[in-house]
């Protein structure tokens, strides 16, 4: 039995994942986290599970889907109990995102833009599709999610951007064109171009085109149900139960490390 601390319990994510999570026989949701000044503190979130500021019972992942600033206070609880963490939220800067890594000195962490399994299959093949299409073939990126997602692009486009580029040996901050506009936007060779949607509700969309004269050829990822990074997220928290130290992502969760 895998027993589970969820952050962010009262959001969409989080709620799902102590659903899901009561149909698995292998895990138990021992706390659902929010910050103090959530409104529905005290109140149950699913029968049986209460929303709560502080972990009262034993656990040992903590799964956490919150917020940039938040994870970092979630991960300094996981650290100082000796225990692990799944990262779902995204968002991080740079520096929030060395101390993950850092993190990942004392505990095992595994840190994804995103828990699906079919979008990590995706980040699998996206550059090698690159590499042999070969130079010739320009390559864009187009992502699209709800209207009330705050970041942009999303952590998976730019996943996918960064496979790409390791696959063809290029810097991400020289490659990447995030947009296009006025009247001299001609595409640059090399340039990988970024464009975001936000729409209705949208749960996620992912494309890569590849382009050349005469042919484009495109692989795209669709998710119909947030249900789809629930099961990534459980699925990564019952892997990472018996891990050693370390900084994983769901592509070791898949295909082993």
């Amino acid at each position: 039995m895998v027993r589970l601390a969820v952050t962010g319990a009262a959001g969409r994510m989080g709620t799902r994942i102590i659903e899901l999570a009561g149909e698995n026989p292998q895990l138990q949701v021992v706390a659902a986290l929010e910050a103090a000044s959530h409104p529905k503190i005290g109140q149950s979130i699913v029968p049986g599970v209460k929303l709560v500021e502080k972990i009262e019972a034993d656990f040992d992942v903590m799964i956490d889907f919150s917020h940039p600033d938040a994870t970092l206070g979630w991960l300094d609880l996981v650290q100082k109990a000796g225990k692990r963490i799944v990262v779902g939220t995204t968002g991080h800067n740079a520096q929030q995102l060395e101390q993950i890594a850092q993190a990942a000195n004392r505990i095992a962490v595994v840190k994804a833009a995103n828990m699906s399994v079919g979008v990590n299959l995706l980040l699998r093949v996206v550059g090698e599709v690159a590499k042999v299409l070969g130079p010739d073939y320009d390559i864009e990126i187009v992502e699209g999610h709800h209207r009330f997602k705050k970041d942009a692009p999303s952590g998976t486009a730019l996943a996918l951007a960064d496979a790409v580029c390791k696959a063809l040996g290029k810097d991400p901050a020289d490659t990447l064109v995030h947009g296009r506009e006025g009247r001299e936007a001609l595409r640059q060779p090399g340039t990988i171009g970024m464009h975001a949607m936000r729409l209705g509700d949208t749960v996620g969309e992912h494309e890569v085109f590849y382009g050349t004269l005469g042919e484009t050829i495109s692989i795209k990822h669709s998710a119909h149900t947030r249900d789809t990074f629930v099961k990534g997220a459980l699925r990564a928290a019952a892997w990472l139960a018996t891990k050693p130290a370390g900084l994983y992502s769901m592509q070791d969760v898949l295909f082993g490390k």
